[in-house]
């Protein structure tokens, strides 16, 4: 097998498992609130990405880019991850891919290109995210999912994350950023978690389960694995498998969950998928993974 297929199928592997990740984080969050969630995954999966990636040190050059990436991240995460509460997972899944559509866009700040699909791509999101977040009945605003909301305000900031990365990634080394980073959003979360009301943490099986999955699996594992193997897949290839994550995410929560996506949210869902692909594979945008 050449090195090639072989970074296709481990891409292919972690897109499922971060699809996946959308109906463990929501099950987990019957037994843990949003922040000591995240505070406990992230620190765990800062910590073997500090010893696997970045062999125990970490370059100068990366503390002060890592903890503005960072900072981003853990506004991503406690978006999508409070959002969960209150929406489907197959839901948060389509939106959180959203944020992939809004590259390109934020690209423009940075002098990057803005292209036709890119715009084509923007406006297939716009309206699959109109389809998903707003009501369906006569109830206006206040009809709106505030777990939906929450979500997509955790996409623009993911959004920015990624930008981000792209301009860092230039100037220091990944290895060093991604511990920084990860560590920096287990910080900011267990700060948040001191100054939440009635923060809940049960320490269940289904719960230590979680845990595990997300930090080792879907964080450091995941993370490691698509640093290596990006370098020997075309982007565009690399875009379209990552486009593949909200698909698992909808798939897993139907048959574990049982969720059924109604006409409305399937053709939401759909244009968002559109616009992903639209943007990624034909904006020239830089891909990159919108872990769940």
């Amino acid at each position: 097998m050449s090195k090639r297929t072989a970074a296709e199928l481990l891409l292919v592997l972690i897109t499922l498992i971060w699809g996946a990740t959308f109906v463990v984080v929501k099950g987990a969050l019957s037994d843990a609130s949003p922040m000591p969630f995240i505070a406990l995954r992230f620190i765990l999966a800062g910590i073997l990405l500090l010893v696997v990636l970045a062999r125990g040190r970490i370059d100068r050059k990366a503390w002060a880019p890592g903890l503005t990436l960072g900072v981003w991240l853990w506004l991503g995460y406690a978006g999508q991850t409070s959002g969960l509460v209150y929406t489907t997972a197959s839901k948060s899944a389509f939106i959180t891919g959203f944020s992939v559509i809004l590259v390109p866009l934020f690209m423009v700040f940075w002098g990057f290109p803005l292209r036709a699909a890119s715009l084509v791509g923007a406006a297939c999101g716009l309206a699959g995210i109109y389809l998903l977040v707003a009501p369906s009945g006569p109830s206006g605003v206040i009809g709106v999912n505030r777990g939906d909301l929450l979500v997509l305000m955790g996409s623009v900031a993911f959004a920015f994350h990624i930008v981000l990365v792209g301009v860092y990634t230039r100037r220091v080394s990944f290895l060093h950023l991604v511990p920084v980073q990860i560590l920096t959003v287990g910080v900011l979360a267990a700060v948040a978690w001191q100054f939440s009301p009635r923060p809940v943490l049960h320490g269940t099986g289904r719960l230590i389960a979680a845990l595990l999955i997300t930090a080792i699996l879907a964080t450091a594992f995941a993370f490691s694995v698509q640093n290596w193997a990006q370098q020997f897949t075309p982007p565009a290839h690399t875009a379209l498998i990552f486009a593949l994550e909200p698909v698992f995410a909808a798939i897993t929560s139907r048959v574990v969950l049982g969720e059924h996506l109604g006409r409305r949210v399937l053709i939401g869902s759909g244009l968002i998928l559109a616009g992903m692909i639209f943007s990624e594979i034909w904006g020239g945008a830089v891909p990159a993974p919108v872990e769940g």
